[in-house]
């Protein structure tokens, strides 16, 4: 009897665990059933000339949306997703710090009941920890569509800090999963903020948030994930320090590296770009990207995110240190590391494990991360050859900016596939919103 499926890719070069292959992939309800299909299929795509990678994951952004879109010309998770599949990307991660911040189980039920009809991608949920809710997290990790706690040791945009090692520490010790941290001193920062006047140079937020401020916030925290055995993902390591400081702690960290922390380099991003330069942590200089690179070189990195956290143009534009802080990357993300491949910097099988791989082993997603039978028919397909350049038009969110824009790069993705159903092809969205919450080993 001729085996029939939903869904046949064929004539790609697969990137599988183990290498590049070639194979005919079978999809039957939303999942891979054989890389050596045999049958016919509802629907056939000739991926000649392509390679199919498994879906891509940003396993960072700030989509602003609590589940009521309250920031439309910003963004909102119809928007963000939007540009995730235009982008190549069939999941992100969302972190908690919206108008309502996701640090209750009343507002984490609402965000993840609010993604039905407006998720275009799959999406995971960051809870956010605070001094008052310590006590409900072991619960609240445990919750459907849950990444991972987020610990704000250093502040950033929102009003979510737990900055002193006690209350770290008593976060640490309430639950199990890997917690993700964004790790600046915030002493450091506060000390150092009178040094800095308003008007002053966008340049100088690299020197206010200086490499020791990074530093000594990782190195607090790798003592006490190595005091309480609670492992840690030290998010947007930046800094040549905190790379060599963390091969030590293997067992109890893992790492994320920025795409801007890769192809953005000071001085010259904050010359070219000024107010859109500016992020947490900073864009830094040569030594610290050559740095990133090595680390990712020697296997130290886990996971690549974009760390996507859109601002309207005034307030990017008002004077430093006023300035909003945080950089649109969702859409961009794959495209530009794409070009790094092109440019001989990481193979593309590197690319997967970094940005399929590695997001669902670091945090549990199950059924993500590998073309495998078995799991999820989440496929990113891209041209390799394909230029193009980076246009403020091409991008979803609606606050209309990139740091990316103009930028030409080899690389781009043609198609996304989300459970074996079309979200993207050559440029434009299919269908409707289907993206569903990612389900978590707990």
């Amino acid at each position: 009897m001729t085996e029939r499926y939903d869904l046949i890719i064929e004539n790609g070069t697969l990137i599988l665990p183990w290498g590049e292959a070639t194979g005919r992939i079978g999809v039957r309800d939303g999942r891979i059933t054989t890389l050596a299909a045999t049958g016919d299929a509802a629907e056939t795509i000739d991926a000649r000339g392509l390679h199919v990678l498994p879906g891509l994951i940003d396993p960072h952004v700030h989509f602003r949306d609590s589940g009521s879109g309250e920031l439309p010309a910003v963004e909102t998770m119809e928007t963000g997703t939007r540009g995730a599949v235009l982008g190549g990307i069939t999941a992100i991660f969302d972190m908690p710090n919206t108008g309502t911040p996701a640090t209750g189980q009343a507002a984490l039920a609402a965000k993840r009941e609010s993604l039905a009809g407006r998720a275009w991608c799959d999406v995971g949920l960051y809870v956010g920890a605070t001094k008052d809710n310590i006590g409900e997290l072991a619960a609240l990790e445990a919750e459907s569509g849950v990444c991972a706690i987020k610990v704000f040791a250093g502040s950033s945009t929102g009003n979510l800090l737990v900055e002193d090692d006690a209350s770290i520490e008593r976060v640490m010790r309430a639950g199990r999963r890997r917690i993700a941290f964004h790790s600046e001193d915030e002493y450091r920062l506060q000390a150092r903020r009178g040094e800095f006047s308003t008007g002053m140079a966008y340049a100088n937020h690299a020197i206010w948030r200086d490499p020791e401020c990074a530093a000594l916030g990782t190195r607090r925290i790798m003592a006490l994930a190595r005091r309480t055995g609670r492992p840690a993902h030290i998010l947007h390591v930046s800094t040549e320090e905190e790379f060599a400081y963390l091969r030590d702690f293997r067992d109890v960290a893992s790492v994320e590296v920025l795409v801007n922390h890769l192809t953005q380099m000071a001085p010259d991003a904050y010359d070219r770009l000024g107010a859109y330069a500016v992020m947490n942590p900073p864009i830094r200089d040569r030594r610290h990207v050559e740095a990133a690179w090595r680390a990712v070189a020697d296997g130290l990195v886990d996971t690549i995110g974009s760390d996507h956290a859109p601002h309207p143009r005034a307030a990017k534009e008002r004077p430093w240190p006023e300035t909003a802080a945080g950089l649109t990357g969702v859409q961009t993300l794959v495209p530009v590391m794409l070009d790094q491949v092109a440019k001989g910097r990481l193979k593309l099988t590197r690319l997967v494990d970094l940005m399929a791989a590695g997001p669902a082993r670091i945090y549990g997603a199950v059924g993500k991360g590998r073309i495998a039978a078995g799991y999820d028919a989440d496929f990113t397909l891209v041209d390799l050859r394909r230029q193009q350049r980076i246009e403020a038009g091409w991008l979803a969110s609606p606050c209309g900016w990139s740091p990316f824009e103009g930028e030409r790069v080899t690389g781009w993705p043609v198609m996304t596939i989300i459970r074996g159903q079309v979200a993207m092809r050559d440029g434009a969205v299919q269908g409707s919103p289907a993206g569903r919450s990612v389900t978590f080993r707990s």
